[in-house]
């Protein structure tokens, strides 16, 4: 059975950015399963899985615009200390969730100074180039239950 919309994929992968550093895998854990279709996955991956059967490995470049986009300036901002009230100590590289017009954002510490604290929005992965070592493990018809929730039933799943 081929990765198509509404199939059920599980993938071994290894995440690594231009400079080959690992930035994430899933080597010596289950396989990451996702439906295809459902925005589970960044779409450079996902379309470049399409058609992919069980046993496949691939190697797969992501452009920032097809994985977590472009870093963006309007997501960074400074703000007051006094919006951290209750925190004492506040680090680079610490995150919050802030509230946005669109709802909860998180947020990271970018810069601590003495007239506000600097704040990014981004995904900590947007402008980077990712690329991906993947091998599908395998492939099946998803249920009508994991298509009205939006994500792979399995073991402790509980719906």
């Amino acid at each position: 059975m081929q990765i198509a919309q509404n199939h059920v994929a599980l993938i071994h992968y290894t995440l690594k950015n231009d400079a080959g550093e690992v930035l994430d895998s899933s080597q010596g854990q289950e396989p990451l399963p996702f439906i295809c279709g459902a925005q589970n996955i960044i779409p450079g991956l996902e379309n470049a899985l399409i058609g992919k059967v069980a046993g496949d490995k691939l190697d797969v470049r992501v452009e920032p615009e097809e994985g977590y986009g472009q870093v963006r300036e309007d997501l960074i901002q400074k703000v007051d200390r006094a919006n951290f009230q209750g925190v004492d100590q506040i680090s680079v590289g610490m995150q919050f969730m802030a509230e946005a017009p669109w709802g909860q954002q998180p947020v990271t510490v970018v810069a601590v100074e003495d007239d506000g604290i600097t704040l990014d929005g981004n995904h900590p992965l947007a402008g980077q180039v990712l690329h991906f070592a993947v091998e599908v493990a395998e492939v099946r018809a998803a249920t009508e239950d994991e298509l009205s929730h939006g994500h792979v039933h399995g073991e402790g799943c509980h719906h």
